[in-house]
């Protein structure tokens, strides 16, 4: 009668020990499982063979100079700048429209060079950190640069600039920003707030920001 099944003990609760060594095989097994169909996507992308699309035919204005270019139609803009045109001066940063540093203008508005296809702005006017200055003689917004020390490395600079210039003009067609408090005036006040919102689209590794909004507070006029 003691041995029958109703008249054991009911079994001790399983212990599981989690261990260092057993969190990192299941993350790791987690994320071999999570690439797979990606790997195997690449892959077949490599393998197939495909040729690829016959190029097409661009017509740029870049800072006030027409450019007739044969693309691949799968040409970023900023790479029809930089490898095509020699105009280097908008660089390649993260190359996923989160740094800034590609920044131009096209009809006045900035934009990331590297998230649009040159064949997109067929005919547009497109102005780069090359086009800003006359001559010798440099634009006030680089000029205020200059003046408040807002590069250090440089390599984010002509993003700076250019959407600097950008948003200065919203500001002035009173294009409100997440920060600005009363949305019934026809421009908002360009408090350091303001500024540095509207510019959070472009990061300085050296964080030259202070410098930044100095620079552009003189180009608005704003005492600093």
């Amino acid at each position: 009668m003691d041995d029958h099944p109703s008249n054991r003990e009911p079994d001790a609760p399983t212990r599981f020990e989690v261990t260092r060594r057993t969190v990192i095989e299941t993350g790791t097994t987690a994320m071999l499982l999570t690439a797979l169909p990606h790997a195997a996507v690449a892959t077949h992308s490599i393998n197939n063979n495909e040729p690829p699309p016959p190029p097409v035919s661009v017509k740029l204005q870049i800072n006030g100079r027409p450019h007739s270019l044969a693309l691949d139609p799968r040409t970023t803009l900023l790479d029809a700048l930089r490898e095509h045109l020699a105009l280097t001066g908008s660089k390649k940063g993260c190359d996923h429209g989160q740094c800034g540093a590609c920044t131009v203008l096209i009809e006045g508005r900035r934009i990331n060079s590297c998230l649009t296809l040159a064949v997109m702005h067929d005919g547009q006017p497109v102005t780069t950190i090359e086009g800003l200055a006359e001559g010798d003689n440099l634009h006030p917004l680089q000029t205020a640069f200059v003046e408040h020390d807002g590069f250090q490395c440089g390599y984010c600079t002509s993003g700076q600039i250019c959407s600097a210039i950008g948003m200065l003009a919203e500001s002035q067609q009173g294009m409100p920003s997440y920060v600005t408090e009363d949305l019934t005036k026809p421009a908002a006040e360009l408090t350091d707030a303001e500024i540095r919102e509207r510019m959070s689209g472009n990061i300085c590794r050296c964080a030259a920001y202070p410098n930044i909004v100095a620079a552009i507070k003189q180009r608005a006029g704003i005492p600093t």
